[in-house]
């Protein structure tokens, strides 16, 4: 049966993928924030997942303000890099995995959870610069993926706790999935962050670590930090870390950090990244 092997939590700055496809990784300024990913290169180089789940969230370039799902999940067979005003980023073309995705839809609505098919859909840097920053520039990514969608734009974006719980739904429907695959699941956004209004350029360090620290350790406290809280202390997009919940909860209650970085800033953001390790 397939598996989930690994949880990844990044931070999915725009400007990280301008600064790779201008070949300017190497500069003073970001070079501190590449430096704490090549950790992860090695590592993923060698685990050669078969597929990954990636949870990202749209920038108005698959979906506009006319429609706007909660949960959309790609099916289709490939995704074209969006144009976010600037032309299509240089990276490869996304390869679906349409079998395992169609199968993880049947099963999570099942579950209750009401998903947006989605056949047809050009995907942004959410969903880019977390696979150029971890697998850098190839001509083709080394495995397929499953984009997923979460509105966390317009209000209201899901609750931590239907996240936590959607990922724990992914999680069954992976493992009920009659092929062998090695699966992981991306959890991108964030962390703090605010790029509007008086509070424009908001970084919090200390909650930003403590929400590192107990994903790994105390998962389901983080699961009921309220909306209010996110936006009160990380910033406007800091709600994009529910995104990350989604992840920790298709992964099981014990899991092992094998790597964490942090750094500031990078634009106006706080980074964050985290490898979970599945321990079963």
């Amino acid at each position: 049966m397939a598996r989930i092997t690994a949880g990844v939590g990044t931070s999915h700055v725009p400007l990280i993928g301008r600064a790779i496809d201008t070949k300017a990784t190497d500069t003073d300024y970001w070079k501190p924030v590449f430096e704490g990913y090549e950790f992860t290169k090695k590592w993923i180089a060698e685990e050669q997942p078969d597929v990954i789940f990636l949870v990202y969230n749209d920038h108005a370039s698959a979906f506009s303000l006319e429609m706007v799902p909660t949960f959309a999940i790609g099916c289709a067979e490939e995704f074209q890099p969006a144009d976010e005003g600037f032309g299509r980023r240089p990276v490869p073309t996304v390869k679906g995995a349409p079998d395992l995705a169609w199968h993880v839809a049947q099963s999570v609505i099942q579950q209750d959870f009401d998903l947006t098919i989605i056949n047809q859909m050009d995907v942004d840097h959410g969903l880019t610069v977390p696979l150029s920053l971890i697998f850098g520039e190839p001509d083709a990514w080394p495995c397929r993926i499953i984009p997923f969608a979460v509105n966390v734009v317009v209000y209201p974006p899901p609750s931590g706790r239907r996240c936590y719980n959607l990922g724990k739904a992914i999680a069954n429907a992976v493992e009920s999935f009659d092929e062998d695959l090695n699966v992981q699941i991306w959890g991108t956004g964030g962390m703090s962050h605010q790029i509007q209004g008086p509070r424009s350029g908001l970084i919090n360090k200390d909650w930003d670590t403590a929400f590192l620290n107990r994903l790994s350790d105390n998962a389901e406290d983080l699961a009921d930090i309220p909306h209010i809280e996110y936006v009160r202390e990380t910033g406007s997009e800091g709600i994009e870390m529910v995104m990350w919940l989604i992840m920790r909860g298709a992964l099981n209650t014990q899991v092992k950090e094998l790597h964490r970085h942090y750094h500031i800033p990078a634009s106006n953001t706080a980074v964050g990244h985290i490898v979970l390790e599945n321990q079963f």
